[in-house]
């Protein structure tokens, strides 16, 4: 009977979506329906949640996760991934701009990438990496370690493959008893063209933000003689051997590709406005001021004034926020290229309390901070956690936002957390009950960040093990 008010409730004929409830679930539904004097479908409505999971990446996988584990309030979830294999930006590909479909490569992996965390700290909590592999690891690796946790979680048989979402938006409805409350439609189209538009009580924006490629404006720069691209294209150095290239910026990605080209014989500059890198680094690698100007013969101009020629330049600065699918002043938000708000707990617009973002700060441990983030949504959507008047969550966030701003804080800065990370994630899991992150991932996190500032090129090869919640050591 429940399971037949299920699908009268969510009309869906893909078998990727099981409706169907055990014995014990039935059990207790209809025995805490039998003194409700509403229809059993309307207690479903409100009891058993149906959300959207838009992205199947790490982030995408933890929200699925931790909703299947949560049957009593939440129907298994659907989970819209645009590729044919789960993982996001870790599912390397070699193909750059778009599919033969036209659909776009949304990876920014390169063939030799190594994680900048150790495994102990870049986990899931309850999902250790196999204590065999090494402490820093290949994206290989670390692809089958979230196809290890969708097989464990028996994920895969609620992500539809191959499927844009092309608009989400916020629909009112009026419930039986006259209450209003907001549903989202989702639209969605597979590689047939087929569209179709369902109806969910949450959405959850798992896509991530390493897709769509940020290259400031530099006068001049199509006097470049030489190839211009983004780090987002970039997967391995063989191309660029014995060739003159300029890599502007010395970040992560900047760093560890001025790194590789240098091993292929190239000549790097690598362009930054931060303070100079003081560890050891190969030796065809100089470091420069920002790239200013490109002149008419196609020379470069440097902040610090010099001119120099090159072969190549390099993009490594950084990604815009882009949701094609979302009306950002629909949702009472301001999306740019580097910011996104007002966003309550950095998860949630103020006026749309059952829509969550997760991941969208920077400078984080990934995998623990989607935990913390996804376990809080769910207990915002199942009540555990109540949540401030809309008014009262829009001040938070402005004033928050403005003591940042008088710090001195750039506007594309504002979504970065770097040393906030710690206390935010204590602050989720004391607000909905779950266990917070032990000490000893902040203290192997900021080792390894003293350790990559003294060894730029050599930081990897140590090896960590955990032996306690506040304990960790270096091992052979």
């Amino acid at each position: 009977m429940l399971s037949q008010t299920l699908r009268q409730w969510y009309p869906d004929p893909s078998p990727h979506h099981n409706l169907n409830l055990n014995p014990t679930q039935v059990r207790f539904c209809e025995t805490s329906c039998a003194h409700l004097s509403g229809s059993v479908s309307l207690w479903i409505r409100t009891m058993l949640q149906r959300v959207a999971v838009v992205g199947g990446g790490a982030a995408g996988l933890c929200a699925a996760r931790h909703i299947l584990s949560r049957p009593d309030s939440f129907a298994p979830p659907v989970v819209f991934e645009l590729t044919d294999n789960i993982g996001g930006t870790w599912c390397y590909d070699e193909r750059v701009g778009t599919y033969d479909n036209g659909w776009p490569v949304l990876t920014s992996m390169y063939r030799a990438l190594r994680t900048n965390l150790p495994k102990e700290v870049m986990m899931f909590p309850d999902f250790p990496f196999d204590p065999r592999l090494n402490s820093f690891l290949s994206h290989q690796e670390v692809q089958s370690y979230l196809e290890s946790y969708c097989q464990s979680h028996n994920i895969r048989p609620h992500i539809r493959f191959r499927t844009m979402v092309e608009k989400v938006k916020p629909v009112v409805i009026t419930t039986e008893d006259e209450a209003e409350r907001t549903t989202w439609e989702v639209m969605s189209s597979d590689l047939s063209g087929c569209q179709k538009t369902e109806r969910f009580d949450s959405v959850f924006v798992c896509s991530g933000h390493y897709s769509d490629p940020y290259i400031p404006d530099i006068p001049g720069i199509e006097n470049f003689k030489g190839k211009v691209l983004h780090s987002h294209s970039y997967r391995y150095a063989e191309p660029f051997s014995g060739q003159s290239v300029v890599v502007l910026g010395a970040k992560a990605s900047g760093v560890d590709i001025s790194i590789e080209l240098a091993k292929v014989g190239a000549q790097v500059i690598l362009s930054h406005h931060r303070p100079p890198l003081t560890g050891p680094l190969p030796s065809g690698i100089r470091q420069s001021s920002p790239v200013v100007a490109v002149e008419d013969d196609g020379s470069i101009s440097f902040q610090d004034g010099s001119v120099g020629s090159a072969d190549v330049l390099i993009f490594c600065t950084g990604y815009n926020f882009r949701y094609p699918f979302l009306d950002a002043a629909q949702l009472g938000l301001e999306i740019q290229d580097h910011f996104v708000s007002p966003l309550y707990r950095f998860m949630l617009p103020p006026a749309f309390p059952s829509f969550f973002f997760i991941g969208i700060c920077k400078i984080i441990c990934p995998f623990p901070n989607f935990n913390c983030q996804v376990q809080y949504a769910l207990a915002v959507l199942d009540g555990s956690v109540s949540l401030p008047s809309q008014a009262q969550m829009d001040n938070e966030v402005r004033q928050e936002l403005q003591e940042k701003v008088e710090r001195g804080v750039e506007e594309r800065h504002l979504l970065v957390l770097d040393q906030d990370q710690w206390e935010y994630c204590q602050m989720l899991a004391h607000a909905a009950g779950f266990p917070p992150l032990p000490p000893v991932v902040r203290s192997l996190y900021e080792e390894v960040w003293r350790q990559r500032q003294v060894h730029p090129e050599n930081y990897r090869r140590l090896n960590y093990r955990l032996i306690s919640d506040t304990q960790w050591e270096l091992i052979d």
